[in-house]
């Protein structure tokens, strides 16, 4: 079989390197002028010298951050300490380069949200031995202040305050108040990552609410890792809360719900194998529901049913190890990582009587999503999940959804974006509906306009990316949107206008790029199509979410 002329340049471009720089001494360089990552692996380098190089918010080295605004802010701001990033490596000198380790690496460090750019670079090698450089740049971390957003017609806000890198360690500690669609609260959060040098990680939480109180705690080591051996975890939670039946955007009828969770699992995995990996676990969890009526509420017709499970299960997880960079998708400016390998999760358990249960019943859930690339940079990503149990011959509780989401670039500054969703429960507990209206998806409409036992959304977007950066500190795009969607079935549905709904509009987006806490800010116009007359033929929605 002969060999392609570019394999034969590049075997020989690799063979030319080795030969050059073989014995080269330990020294810095510019890295222009070293092997590529992929180069170095192909010649069998082994890690050296790893550098930590851990910087400020600002570089004010460049003269358009050198401005005492950012000076100051350096200095109030306390690093990420180098011990943290090289905690968070996942590899270590002396074993054999990898680029998809680096890779993998790279992408948990920048879903760390305390950190706004990471590169990881060689910076010298010799007799086989390459010397890395992680070089990392904090994002702010302390978020004092407050909070507003509007959305379906509904108002939301808060104070507080937050440190999400606690003096450089990667600890998060918040307390709060804040003012829901459901219920205002005052909360308190602690979380910290890879506690006592190890993978582990805790979390905390406590909310005292105007409806009643909740209680979270959780100590895990995750899988955090495609290769990952081994996992194991605890996790509890308590909640007492009212929750409320809607009807064309108005509440109806409230209920109290008294909900206690728990899981403790322990995970096995073989690692990464060509490019595969498995994982299994098995555990036992906890879901205990009580409903009763208010005093001095309207409840609905019929309550669902109390319940106690407790189930031992068996869990598996498959994963593909492909991953592909991406620039303005859902955020402005910054890298993303798209999944587009296969990704599932099927988990089975069996609740029954003798173990505390009120019933006997076979406990499901599954998941699977995969990634597509249909032409081009076009990307496809369809995702479908389901849940439910299954008791005395029939199915119960479960709920199937169907997800997908299609990019369409158009240049470096327009892309075109679809979605589609489509959800369906069968046999639901009484007052447990799938809800549609502005907090969710229809922008022109009130929240939770709609309900039923049926839901499917379909959104387009002409999105749209600036180069604007204002004050280094802010990213700015738009889009024009329009919305289709329903929600019906189960009886529950809205009787005044239950039929197909929709609503076309354009909206701002800025992100605050420099935070831990930056989120993408939507100010958006909605106007609804062919609406009744109770709906305001404009609507505005300002409120943060996790991309565009």
């Amino acid at each position: 079989m002969k060999r392609r002329p570019l394999a034969t340049c590049r075997a020989l471009l690799v063979l030319l390197l080795a030969l050059v720089h073989a014995g080269t001494p330990a020294a810095p360089a510019d890295a222009a002028a070293l092997p590529s990552l992929a180069e170095l692996e192909a010649m069998g380098a082994r890690i050296g010298e790893i550098r930590i190089d851990a910087q400020d918010v600002f570089d004010t080295t460049d003269p358009k951050e050198d401005r005492w605004l950012f000076r100051l802010a350096d200095r109030l701001h306390i690093r990420t300490r180098p011990g943290v990033i090289e905690r968070a490596l996942l590899f270590h000198s002396g074993e054999p380069l990898s680029v998809r380790v680096i890779d993998e690496t790279e992408r948990l460090l920048r879903s760390n949200h305390t950190l706004y750019d990471v590169q990881i670079r060689p910076v010298a090698w010799h007799d086989g031995v390459v010397d890395l450089e992680v070089a990392t740049r904090d994002a702010w971390s302390l978020d004092p202040g407050f909070s507003a957003g509007r959305s379906g017609g509904a108002n939301t806000g808060g104070l507080h305050i937050r440190e999400y890198n606690l003096l450089g360690t990667g600890v998060s500690l918040g307390i709060g108040h804040s003012k829901g669609i459901d219920r205002s609260s005052n909360e308190f959060q602690l979380s910290a990552d890879r506690v006592f040098g190890t993978w582990a990680s805790i979390n905390l939480s406590h909310a005292s609410n105007s409806d009643g109180q909740r209680d979270a705690a959780s100590v895990v080591r995750p899988f955090y890792a495609l290769d990952a051996r081994w996992a194991a975890g605890a996790s509890a939670s308590k909640d007492d809360r009212l929750d409320s039946v809607y009807d064309g955007g108005e509440m109806i009828a409230q209920y109290r719900h008294r909900q206690t969770q728990a899981e403790v699992f322990g995970g096995w995995s073989p690692g990464l194998v060509d490019g595969w990996t498995h994982r299994f676990s098995l555990g036992v969890a906890l879901q205990d529901d009580a409903y009763a009526p208010e005093p001095g509420l309207t409840a609905p017709a019929e309550l669902p049913p109390d319940q106690r499970l407790v189930t031992p299960f068996a869990r598996y997880e498959l994963l593909e190890d492909r991953f592909e960079k991406e620039l303005n998708r859902n955020l402005i400016g910054r890298p993303e990582f798209f999944s587009l390998g296969l990704a599932s999760t099927l988990q089975l358990g069996r609740a029954s009587r003798s173990l505390g249960s009120s019933t006997d019943a076979w406990v499901y859930a599954a998941s699977i999503a995969r990634g597509f690339r249909p032409a081009g940079e076009q990307t496809l990503i369809a995702a479908a999940r389901l849940s439910g149990q299954y008791s005395s011959g029939q199915v119960r509780r479960q709920q199937f959804g169907l997800q997908t989401q299609y990019y369409v670039p158009q240049g470096g500054r327009w892309l075109f974006y679809a979605a589609g969703a489509a959800d369906l429960l069968t046999r639901p507990a009484p007052a447990e509906t799938l809800q549609l209206g502005g907090d969710n998806g229809l922008r022109g409409y009130p929240l939770r306009y709609q309900n039923g036992t049926h839901r499917a959304l379909f959104t387009v977007e002409e999105r749209f990316y600036t180069d604007l950066y204002v004050w280094r500190l802010f990213r700015v795009g738009g889009a024009v949107f329009a919305d289709v969607g329903r929600a019906w079935g189960g009886g529950t549905g809205n009787l005044r206008n239950p039929g197909w709904l929709s609503d076309a509009g354009v909206g701002l987006r800025i992100v605050n790029t420099r935070t831990a806490f930056s989120n993408v800010l939507h100010v958006d116009l909605a106007f609804p199509v062919d609406a009744d007359a109770d709906v305001r033929k404009v609507q505005l929605q300002v409120k943060t979410r996790t991309s565009f």
